[in-house]
Formats: structure tokens, C-alpha cells, sequence
């Protein structure tokens, strides 16, 4: 039974447990044991989802994910490469090209000059990290955190290689890495949606985002991420039709929720029970969302912390600190995209405006959580789809040039959630073209996420078509050295 709960529990309520079990008594204490509220009176809304099962002790219990959307340039960030600055014009060497697949961008270029970056680095903290000064704010941080500069995944464009390190998977309609936490944890807070999602937009070209990377996939619809909106309605549809109040939407979803209840006991289907959920969530949301989306209890302190922006809805300093309140109120997993990292040429220019958007609030996050004690059980993530080439694309010049992809190598940071503080692990080659040390796949990344949140991904599976799912699909290990 524990097993199969494990594996399957999130869609039991009582009638459908003891319908499906034998009613000795023994098989009624192991699953009030297993599901505290199973044998709770009232209605379905009183008993909700049955509380997530770890399979071991977790050391974070929520992760919010600052993904930079079009992959962020790794040498003008945080993997400081002298030797291409020394090697600035030359032909990369074919013994470190190899035969790595190119992009259609820069497959017919004649030539492939190495550039170096125009900006410079300097080490930081008690690690001695290595940043670049664009971001003077994380350098401010860099003892809380963990940086990983030896990330590599299997995509070279953008929407497959986005969505491989979402949902584990290049092709879509698979659950995303926060609906597989959803199914495997279960709510922390039934008034706030296990899953949300904040977009923001820099001035670099914008990669687009689409729902199929919030997506439950062919799990539970009740584990689909809900995207906030920086509109007067920041979730869409939340507030009641013109003319409705309260009680009146509240007779109104009883009576719903009855024949709902009666379509269920005939057809046995577990979508017509996530959809009673879904209502009851959406009705209770209708109170907690506006008091999540308030800032005016936050300090002066805190505003001046992440920036006047942060006032300014839809922006990615707005989002950090709803990151914040969200996760701080319970929401297990906070996704923000932000949009913009894309430097195909002019890249000078636009990294520059970009790391701007996104440095203090980025380090403001890191530093908030901690003054309130919630680092250690938060789990903070930066970084790209993957990285940059260590040669031009198109022109070249003293003051100007672009990167294309580079799935071979590229650099996240993580901080809090039981990952080592001030450490730096894996290294690339003097180029910055080749993983020289400690290879971190994406299905590894993946892996240790989970681990960090007490989940086995070689346990996390749903059984669809046949086939047992996962997020690591069939590879995957965890990086235990990164690991406090």
C-alpha cells in the first residue's frame, strides 16, 4: 500500500480507498496512518488532496526557479576565460571544435574567430568566485552560493532544449519539473495552487514561453502550473461573474460539486474529482491571491533591497519578491521566466542591459529568504536552457560581436535547500568550449533538485500507456558533492 501511494496517491479520497481495499480494520489503520485525513468528516472540499509521502527526510521543501530565458553567455558572466581574450580573432583549434553539431545561424560561416569578453572579472567572498562586473550585486552573495559551471544538455535550439530541462523531455506534453514535485509532495497550503508561474521580459530579443512548459502533462490536471498575470486580474477568471456574490458562489459550487460527485460514481473518471478540486481551489485563491499580491506590508527596507521596480507589476524585480511571498505562504514550487538573453550580435550592448534587469533582484531574493530564516528550506535556481560559443557568430569587431548556442557546456548557480554554500563545481577547458571537469547533465540537475526535496527519481514515477514515467526519464544521478 505505501508503495502504491507513493506512486499513485495524490487522486484518493475515502470512498474510493476503502472501495478499492479490503475493509478489515487492519487496512483502515494502515491508511489512516498513511493518509492522516482519510477518515476526516465532511465534504470533498474539507478533504482535498491526500498529503504528499517523501521517500526520505527533505532538506528544502520548496524551490523557486529564476529561469533566464534564451540562455545566458557564460564568459561574460561567471566562468572567467583569460586565454580567449589572449587568443582574440583566432581560429578555434579543431581539436577542441570537434565535431559538435552547429546551429543553421552559424553553419555556413567561413571561419570561426575566438572572442574574448569585454568585461571584467574579479573574485569575491571566502570562495574567491570568479564574477564579472556585471553583476556587482551577486558578487555580494557569491559565499551563499553554489555554482555549477559544468552543465551540458543533449538540445541545440531553444524550445526543445527549454523544454528538455523543464520536463525532462525535448518533445512536449510531458508534466513540468513543478507538476512532478506537486504529484510527489502534495499541498502545503490548500488556499495557494502547489505550481505558479511569473513572466517578465528584458530588452534582448525575446524567446518565447509557451504553457506547454507548465503543463501537468499526463498527470492530474490539479498539478498544472497556474501562471500569474501582472494585470488588474493576476490570475484570469479568479474573480466572480458581474452580479455574484460570495453566497451565491458559494451555493452555486455545492451544487456543482453534487453533480459533479454524481458523474464520478458512475463513470470512476479521477478528472472529474480534480476538477471539484480545481473549483474549490479557485474559490478559496479569491481571498488568498490579493493578500499574496499586497506589498504595502512590505518594509522600505525591503523595497530599497530589491529595487524600485519591484513595484512595478510585471517586472522581474516584481516577480522576485512575489517569489517570495508565494513561497514563504506555502507554494511549492515558483517559476519565473525572463525573457531576453538571446545575444546573437550586439552582445555587448544587450548583456549588459539584461544582467542589469535581473542582478539586484536575483541577489535581493537570496538575501531576503535568509534574513528570514527560510534559505535553508528554500531552494533558489539560476540559469539558462544552455550556454555560449566561445567563437563569434557574424561579424567581428574590437567593441562588438554575438555568441551562438552552445549546449556543451554553460553555468547555473543554486543557493539554499541543502546545496553547499560557496562552492564552485565543475570546470571548462581554458576556451570555455569543453567540459574539463565534473559533467552535470540535465537529467543529473534534475535528480538532485529532487533529492534536495526528499523524492527518489528513480521512484517518482507514473505509470501512462504502459509505460513507467519519470522527470530523469531512464539516466540521472544525483550530484552528492554539491550536497551539505
Amino acid at each position: 500500500m505505501e508503495k502504491e501511494i507513493i506512486e499513485h496517491g495524490f487522486s484518493f479520497n475515502r470512498r474510493r480507498f476503502l472501495s478499492t481495499m479490503s475493509l478489515g480494520i487492519g487496512s483502515v489503520a494502515l491508511g489512516s496512518l498513511l493518509m492522516p485525513d482519510l477518515l476526516k468528516g465532511g465534504g470533498l472540499e474539507e478533504e482535498g488532496l491526500a498529503p504528499g509521502i517523501p521517500h526520505f527526510a527533505p532538506k528544502a521543501k520548496r524551490v523557486i526557479y529564476l529561469f533566464q530565458n534564451g540562455a545566458p553567455s557564460q564568459q561574460e558572466l561567471f566562468d572567467y576565460k583569460p586565454k580567449l581574450r589572449e587568443m582574440f580573432g583566432q581560429e578555434i583549434p579543431p581539436s577542441v571544435r570537434g565535431t559538435q553539431r552547429l546551429t543553421g545561424m552559424t553553419a555556413n560561416q567561413a571561419s570561426f574567430p575566438l572572442v574574448g569578453s569585454f568585461v571584467d572579472f574579479k573574485q569575491y567572498g571566502q570562495s574567491q568566485a570568479w564574477v564579472s562586473n556585471l553583476m556587482p550585486y551577486t558578487s555580494k552573495i557569491v559565499d551563499d552560493l553554489c555554482f555549477v559551471r559544468s552543465m551540458y544538455t543533449e538540445a541545440i535550439n531553444h524550445d526543445p532544449a527549454l523544454t528538455f530541462l523543464q520536463t525532462g523531455s525535448q518533445q512536449g506534453n510531458r508534466p513540468s519539473m513543478g507538476s512532478w514535485l506537486s504529484y510527489g509532495l502534495g499541498n502545503e497550503n490548500k488556499n495557494l495552487p502547489n505550481f505558479t508561474v511569473l513572466l517578465s521580459r528584458g530588452v534582448g530579443n525575446g524567446q518565447g514561453v509557451y504553457s506547454k512548459l507548465w503543463s501537468n502533462g499526463f498527470l492530474d490536471s490539479v498539478h498544472q502550473g497556474v501562471q500569474f498575470s501582472k494585470g488588474e486580474d493576476p490570475v484570469l477568471y479568479l474573480r466572480d461573474p458581474e452580479g455574484m456574490d460570495r453566497k451565491e458562489r458559494r451555493d452555486m459550487l455545492d451544487k456543482l460539486s453534487e453533480l459533479n460527485e454524481m458523474s464520478y460514481q458512475e463513470f470512476g473518471d479521477p478528472e472529474i474529482s480534480a476538477k471539484i478540486k480545481q473549483y474549490e481551489m479557485a474559490y478559496r485563491m479569491q481571498t488568498a491571491v490579493p493578500e499574496v499580491m499586497d506589498l504595502s506590508k512590505e518594509s522600505d527596507d525591503i523595497i530599497k533591497l530589491y529595487g524600485p521596480e519591484c513595484l512595478v507589476p510585471g517586472t522581474y524585480a516584481a516577480n522576485c519578491l512575489l517569489a517570495r511571498k508565494l513561497s514563504e505562504n506555502g507554494v511549492r514550487f515558483v517559476q519565473l521566466y525572463h525573457q531576453g538573453w538571446d545575444q546573437h550580435g550586439n552582445l555587448p550592448f544587450e548583456i549588459t542591459k539584461q544582467a542589469m534587469d535581473v542582478d539586484q533582484a536575483s541577489a535581493a531574493l537570496v538575501t531576503d529568504l535568509k534574513q528570514r530564516g527560510l534559505l535553508d528550506e528554500t531552494l533558489v535556481i539560476w540559469g539558462g536552457e544552455f550556454g555560449r560559443t566561445s567563437y563569434t557568430q557574424g561579424k567581428l569587431t574590437t567593441d562588438n560581436y554575438g555568441r551562438d548556442h552552445h549546449p556543451r557546456c554553460f553555468t547555473v548557480w543554486m543557493a539554499g535547500g541543502g546545496i553547499k554554500p560557496g562552492i564552485v563545481y565543475g570546470e571548462t577547458d581554458e576556451l570555455g568550449y569543453n567540459i574539463a571537469k565534473d559533467p552535470v547533465h540535465v537529467h543529473d540537475f534534475q535528480a538532485t533538485i529532487l533529492h534536495q526535496l526528499g523524492l527518489n527519481h528513480e521512484k517518482l514515477i507514473f505509470k501512462h500507456l504502459g509505460r513507467r514515467y519519470r522527470l530523469t526519464d531512464v539516466s540521472g544521478k544525483v550530484v552528492r558533492d554539491i550536497i551539505s
